[in-house]
């Protein structure tokens, strides 16, 4: 009896070991040689003016994202006999896009373009006849339109658009109970945009909004922010405050200074973003080190919306072991794909618009997440994930058919 267990024990052995091996070869076995070249292209237009100077982001944010994700698919990549390579072109305020554009693409004919531009220079990406069989990955702008009527068929999205952050907001007012906004909007193109998203967000989830104001142009409200801020937010009830300003001009000098005591949304206060180096979870602590290691910064929206696009392309290459666009994309598209993204839940593709579907950190200026949208009580017929942004019933694209 004992010569018989030992006998089986040895043949187990045996088994697990050939297994393991089995395993362990069949990557080198099917893995095909490949080299997986991106274009990362970026516009960067002169920032607007604003009153602090402690608040502009970085000019490099977005490429340094193009550069850890070649670092991170070469990683893994190398195993498998697969090479990430990644060329920059960035056109200047001042200089022709548009001729800039075309020598890019004359030069560049790689099937993969990660975009930080707006949704104007995108638009021009995604309609030249050199990149129509291209996939473009949209991580600059969050132009909802995009997602809703202006969809590229060979264009996926990033980037969140305004109304995933202004959803994602929304759903913790509900929770709060916080339903009543004073609403107030900067002076840039951007913060009616936003101040937009935050309306139709309002309306979605059945938010009031008893005042709704445009911030006044002219003066200097760093000093004298505690004798004209109380009198702009006076004469009406409201548990919450909304403030639509972009560029970080005036936003963080109404703080403390409204009427009412009230909490502070929006771009200040608790702030809906796509990444923030306060999001430590879910393994992001790990991402945020890596590449701190390589830039000697912390990563930004743009850094991370890259990298996204990068690590998309990298799982689909993984996968079906060929760089076809039409093949990658029908898979990035489809219900297959599972990314981790270090945001608390795996995340896939909207077929109808090319969006990622992703959740939305909730920050607070004090440097910590308040909590992740979509929110735990919102509750959708496939994902809860698309009750923040347009859901199908809402767009117009079908970038799938």
């Amino acid at each position: 009896m004992p010569q018989m267990i030992r006998t089986l024990s040895s043949i187990l052995s045996l088994l697990i070991f050939l297994i393991l091996l089995f395993s362990v070869s069949i990557p080198s076995a099917i893995a095909k040689e490949l080299k997986v070249p991106f274009l990362y292209i970026e516009f960067r237009a002169e920032r607007p003016a604003t009153l602090s100077n402690l608040v502009a982001p970085p000019e490099d944010d977005g490429v340094q994202g193009a550069r850890l994700g070649v670092v991170d698919n070469n990683t893994t990549g190398r195993f498998l006999k697969h090479e990430y390579t990644v060329d920059e072109v960035i056109v200047e305020e001042g200089e022709d896009f548009k001729a800039k554009l075309d020598e890019a693409l004359d030069k560049y004919n790689h099937p993969f373009i990660a975009a930080n531009l707006s949704a104007d220079k995108l638009l021009m990406l995604t309609d030249h006849p050199k990149a129509k069989d291209r996939l473009i990955f949209n991580a600059g702008s969050k132009n909802t339109a995009l997602r809703v009527s202006n969809c590229s068929p060979n264009m996926l999205h990033t980037m969140v658009s305004r109304r995933m952050l202004t959803d994602g907001l929304a759903q913790f007012l509900v929770k709060k109970r916080w339903t009543k906004m004073f609403l107030i909007e900067g002076n840039q193109p951007a913060d009616k945009k936003f101040a937009d998203a935050m309306r139709a967000s309002a309306k979605k989830f059945r938010l009031k909004i008893v005042e709704d104001k445009k911030w006044p142009v002219g003066g200097d409200i760093r000093r004298n922010a505690a004798a004209e801020v109380p009198s702009f937010t006076q004469g009406v009830d409201y548990d919450v405050v909304f403030i639509a300003d972009e560029v970080k001009d005036f936003g963080q000098y109404v703080i403390y200074h409204t009427w009412l005591p009230r909490p502070v949304v929006g771009n200040h206060g608790v702030e809906p973003v796509i990444w923030h180096r306060v999001v430590e979870q879910w393994g992001a602590a790990q991402l945020q080190s890596r590449f701190n290691k390589l830039v000697k910064r912390d990563m930004g929206e743009h850094d991370y919306a890259v990298w996204a696009a990068m690590r998309t392309v990298a799982e689909g290459v993984t996968r079906l072991q060929t760089i076809d666009v039409p093949k990658l994309r029908e898979f990035i598209l489809g219900p297959k794909i599972r990314l981790a993204m270090f945001k608390g839940r795996s995340m896939n593709y909207r077929s109808w618009s090319g969006q990622m579907r992703q959740t939305v950190p909730l920050i607070h200026e004090g440097g910590a997440v308040v909590t992740l949208s979509p929110l735990p009580g919102f509750l959708h017929p496939k994902t809860e994930l698309d009750t923040i942004g347009i859901d199908e019933g809402e767009a117009q694209c079908r970038i799938s058919q």
